[in-house]
């Protein structure tokens, strides 16, 4: 059964940093794409950034070269380092991994095209 779970989560000062990290289990991670997605009351879970099997990565564009995303393979964690946060960055914060049938490509930016979730983890960003 996999299971992700993710940590990290917290209050920031805008202009500060967080570092999220998910924790894949139950499935070799041979092949897998992670991604993390953002979730805001009234709105659907926007995508954030991807990273496919050979480690190619996926960004939003209000993200990009703020954000990095990464993989550790010996931990088994795919971690979200958010650094010169924005309150428009606040969100539940959600880990999600697939199996796509060709690891080469290209992580789909629907919510609906992943599988498996972790519980969330809430990040605030203060004004």
């Amino acid at each position: 059964q996999v299971q992700l779970v993710e940590s990290g989560g917290g209050l920031v000062q805008t202009g500060g940093s967080l570092r999220l990290s998910c924790v894949l289990s139950g499935r070799t991670r041979s092949g897998v794409s992670m991604a993390w997605f953002r979730h805001t009351p009234g709105k659907e879970r926007d995508f954030v950034a991807a990273i496919n099997w050979p480690g190619t990565t996926y960004y939003r564009d209000s993200v990009e070269g703020r954000f990095t995303i990464s993989r550790d393979d010996a931990e088994n964690t795919v971690d979200l380092q958010m650094n010169s946060l924005k309150p428009e960055d606040a969100g539940v914060y959600y880990c999600a991994a697939r199996w796509p049938g060709s690891w080469r490509a290209t992580p789909s930016r629907d919510p609906e095209a992943w599988r498996y979730w972790g519980q969330g983890t809430q990040v605030t960003v203060s004004s």
